[in-house]
Formats: structure tokens, C-alpha cells, sequence
């Protein structure tokens, strides 16, 4: 339970991968506080972590609104005291041609997924340098290196995370915070007994991931003896990005 007593904060808890990692840093001890934009996901998040025997807490948060960031973090420091770890994993996606993608949607996209990361981390800071430092990891994606049509926004968002938590590795050593990132591959977050033998036998690991592999990773990037870790982007694919493909 090395967690025990530490406030883990992740954004976009409500599901998916977000959920698996607030269940993750639950089951280890932490305090988790769920900041999710939709209620209803962020309620039933912290009724199951509650549930299960852990100690969480959602609070509604838009990330796209930098006031709302700043306030929040505010609270939870007046709240819980501190905060010693931030997830930032809230998203969204797109798939749109360049021609019709307009600007109000890559705005969005941009705002949630990237600028929000910077918001949100500088505001946990301000709050981690006043309790010893801290550890923040970023998700990011291995789209942020390879793409399939019609994924512009979301690209240049991710890729712009990767680029953003070596700065902010940087900008943050001096007051003992960590940054770093993981860009998963393929984490099926739907129903994993539907996936097809197909979809795991093209992993080079054999299996399609869950968000329980993200989670770990997030546990390993934030334990106390990784402290010799930051500014890295850790690539969490199965072995897909290392796998040549050729037409048959």
C-alpha cells in the first residue's frame, strides 16, 4: 500500500482508461479524486471505487475552462491538503477529413486534450511545490508518432503532450516534481471478451490491452524509488510501433 495517505487526482475518471487508473491508485491506498465533465460517469466512478473499498471523490470539471482548472485545484488543496500525484487522461477524438474539419472542432480538440494537460499541471503544481514536490504522467498516444487518415487535431494533440512533459520536466525539476507520459496503443475499454483472436495475434505481446496495463504504468512513473524518472514518454502498444508490416 505504499499510496496509503497520498492524493491521486486524474481528469477524465469517469471511464475507460481513466477509470482503470483511479481503480488502480484505489486499491493501492490513495485518495482518488475523479474530476470528470460528465455526472453520471463521475458518479457511478466513485460509487464503484467506494464500493470496493476505496476512498474516492469526484468533482465535476470541464477542462477546456481555464478558471474552472484553477479554482479546482484551490479546493482540493483546501479539501485534502495536498496533491501528490496528477493523471492528466482527459480526451476526445475525431475522425474528420482536413477539408471539413473546422476550426471550432480542432479548437476543441486541441483545448481539451493538450492545453488543458498544461493547465492542469501548472495549477497541481503550484500546490505540489508547497508539500515536497510531486509526480504528474500525461497520456498520451502512439498516434503523437504514427497516424491513420483524418486524425489531424487529435495527432497534433498528442503529439504536442509528448513535447509538453519534457518542458514541464524541466520547468518542474527544481521544485522535485516529475512529469512524464505514456502513449498507449490499442486499450480496449469496451467489451474486452468481444475483441476478435485476430485483434491480439498482430500484437507482437499477443494480447490487445486493457486500461489495467496503463494503470501499472501510471503506478511505476509515480512510486517514490522511480524518482531517477522524468521528461520520458513511455510507449504502451503491445510491440505494435516496432512491428513492420508489408502488403502480402
Amino acid at each position: 500500500m505504499e499510496y496509503k495517505g497520498k492524493v491521486a487526482l486524474i481528469t477524465g475518471a469517469g471511464r475507460g482508461i481513466g477509470r482503470g487508473i483511479a481503480q488502480m491508485y484505489a486499491s493501492q491506498g490513495a485518495t482518488v479524486i475523479i474530476a470528470e465533465q460528465n455526472t453520471e460517469d463521475g458518479r457511478k466512478a466513485e460509487t464503484e471505487l467506494r464500493l470496493s473499498g476505496g476512498r474516492a471523490y469526484f468533482y465535476p470539471l470541464d477542462v477546456r475552462q481555464p478558471q474552472a482548472i484553477s479554482s479546482f485545484m484551490v479546493d482540493v488543496e483546501k479539501q485534502y491538503g495536498r496533491i501528490d500525484i496528477l493523471v492528466n487522461n482527459a480526451g476526445v477524438s475525431r475522425w474528420k477529413s482536413p477539408y471539413e474539419l473546422t476550426v471550432e472542432e480542432w479548437d476543441d480538440i486541441v483545448h481539451t486534450n493538450l492545453r488543458s494537460v498544461f493547465l492542469c499541471s501548472r495549477e497541481a503544481a503550484k500546490v505540489m511545490r508547497c508539500h515536497g514536490g510531486g509526480a504528474i504522467v500525461n497520456i498520451a498516444s502512439t498516434r503523437a508518432i504514427m497516424s491513420e487518415p483524418d486524425s489531424e487535431a487529435y495527432a497534433a494533440s498528442k503529439g504536442g503532450i509528448v513535447a509538453l512533459t519534457h518542458a514541464l520536466a524541466l520547468s518542474f525539476s527544481a521544485d522535485k516534481i516529475r512529469v512524464n507520459a505514456i502513449s498507449p496503443g490499442w486499450i480496449e475499454t469496451g467489451d474486452y471478451d468481444e475483441l476478435r483472436p485476430i485483434d491480439h495475434a498482430q500484437h507482437p505481446a499477443g494480447r490487445v490491452g486493457t486500461p489495467e496495463d496503463v494503470a501499472r504504468a501510471c503506478l511505476f512513473f509515480t512510486a517514490e524509488g522511480n524518482d531517477f524518472i522524468t521528461g520520458t514518454n513511455l510507449i504502451l502498444d503491445g510491440g505494435m510501433t516496432r512491428k513492420m508490416i508489408y502488403e502480402p
